[in-house]
């Protein structure tokens, strides 16, 4: 093979890399698609969220894992959708993955989260989105502790944490 035939192979075969990321990662609609509760244009969530909070829940991106303090916070509380303060997780099922993301082994409800199947980044995953507003949370897999064997790996950008002492505390 000629240098010449050997460069266009290369380039070509990068092109044809790149165009399979850009079309796995790529995400229709970003955000779940359906009708939620809370609904906005996407021009109203710029006006609503933070870059990062946007950037997660509307765009399903992944925060860089051990960036969350929330990841830490293990006071009694509840951890609502920073988009529309949905109650999604208790601090009762928080538990360390040692993934760097906060994880959980349910959500406060069966209803609280929605789940879909994502098809990015060369392999299918269960997204997990707000039942409320059908934000991007994270992702759920089948590597939890007991009584589920299931690990939400949510974005700290995408959950607000309200503490909640015990009574009489």
């Amino acid at each position: 093979m000629s240098m010449t035939t050997k460069r266009e192979f290369l380039r070509l075969g990068a092109g044809g890399v790149a165009a399979l990321f850009a079309a796995t990662s790529a995400r229709a609609g970003n955000a779940a698609r359906g009708d939620f509760p809370v609904s906005y244009s996407d021009a109203e969530w710029k006006k609503r969220l933070t870059d990062r909070e946007y950037h997660v829940l509307r765009q399903a991106r992944t925060e860089r894992p051990g960036t969350s303090p929330l990841n830490a916070e293990k006071r009694r509380g509840v951890f609502t959708c920073a988009g529309c303060g949905n109650p999604v997780y208790s601090s009762l099922t928080k538990y360390d993955s040692g993934t760097g993301w906060p994880s959980f082994w349910a959500p406060i409800r069966k209803n609280s989260v929605g789940t879909s199947r994502d098809r990015g980044f060369f392999t299918v995953r269960t997204e997990v989105h707000c039942a409320r507003c059908g934000g991007h949370l994270g992702h759920m897999f089948g590597d939890g502790p007991a009584p589920t064997g299931k690990r939400h790996c949510i974005n700290g950008a995408a959950l607000n944490f309200v503490h909640r002492p015990k009574k009489g505390a």
